[in-house]
């Protein structure tokens, strides 16, 4: 694989975009392709086998394209489908995980939320983080956060319906002595503003899209695939959903420095079919183009 082929990076949805914005600060000579499967979203409601077949499915479009290396810019997809993408190609996937390492860190009480979809919490990689970075005394109180990805896919950062959300979902754990929220969901970091703005400083917030982007760089150099540097140069960059692109391009004006025009794309199931969208994909991409 030559090293200047581009990076692939997939997301359920839009979230994957706080980690594109991360991986091009870091790697800023480095060119990208951004799948958004939003037609599909939100995975945290889908069964794990549903969320395995879309990453690898994704995974492979992306490959045929060229890419060099593959970043699961998704906690649920991370939980669930990163080792069938892994054994699917010998080349370096890089996926997320909540942030329960540097959270417990972080924590003076010892009460660590985690905000996360309900396949983030179900998956048995999500158990193992928390049995092997849980201190004696500590306490992670898990709580999926239905509906909030959702709000996101539809552009809505800060509406009273999202933040009477956040104060059903957080409110109870700081409550309950939590000092430190992990963002366990990269589409949450889009809610830090409305997170602050209500509950002060009262939370260290915890996000790994600088974190993701130090450890692609380490792949990378790894593997010999770091692109040539050429001073004052950029890495060309392209956008793709699956489902409407007004919702993409319009986050990415917020996001990114001089954003390409996002592009749709179909990226059907591996046998060949194409599995239903959600009805919330449908709503909101309905509403998109009103």
């Amino acid at each position: 694989m030559p090293s200047n082929a581009p990076i692939g990076v997939f997301d359920s949805g839009l979230g994957g975009l706080s980690v594109l914005q991360a991986v091009r600060a870091l790697l800023p000579h480095e060119s990208l392709l951004y799948v958004a499967d939003s037609a599909f979203a939100p995975y945290g409601e889908r069964p794990d086998a549903f969320i395995a077949e879309r990453s690898l499915a994704v995974g492979r479009w992306l490959r045929e394209r060229g890419a060099k290396a593959f970043v699961v810019a998704c906690n649920t997809a991370t939980a669930h489908g990163v080792a069938a993408l892994r054994a699917d190609a010998s080349w370096p996937v890089v996926g997320v995980e909540p942030g329960i390492k540097p959270a417990a860190t972080a924590s003076r009480s010892g009460v660590i939320g985690v905000l996360a979809t309900a396949a983030t919490l179900r998956s048995a990689r999500f158990a193992d983080l928390l049995a092997r970075h849980t201190a004696q005394g500590q306490r992670f109180l898990c709580q999926p956060g239905h509906g909030l990805v959702e709000r996101i896919e539809a552009g809505d950062v800060d509406s009273p319906a999202v933040m009477a959300l956040l104060e059903r979902y957080v409110a109870p754990m700081v409550a309950q002595g939590a000092d430190t929220l992990v963002l366990g969901c990269t589409h949450y970091p889009f809610l830090i503003p409305a997170i602050q703005q209500r509950f002060g400083g009262a939370l260290t917030l915890i996000d790994t899209g600088a974190a993701i982007a130090r450890q692609l760089q380490r792949r990378l150099e790894a593997d010999d695939l770091c692109a040539p540097r050429t001073p004052g140069a950029s890495g060309d960059m392209q956008l793709f959903t699956t489902a409407n692109v007004h919702a993409l391009q319009t986050m990415a004006d917020r996001l990114l420095v001089n954003p390409p025009v996002a592009q749709t794309v179909e990226i059907g199931r591996i046998d060949g079919a194409v599995w239903p969208a959600t009805d919330t994909a449908i709503k909101t991409a309905s509403a998109l183009a009103d």
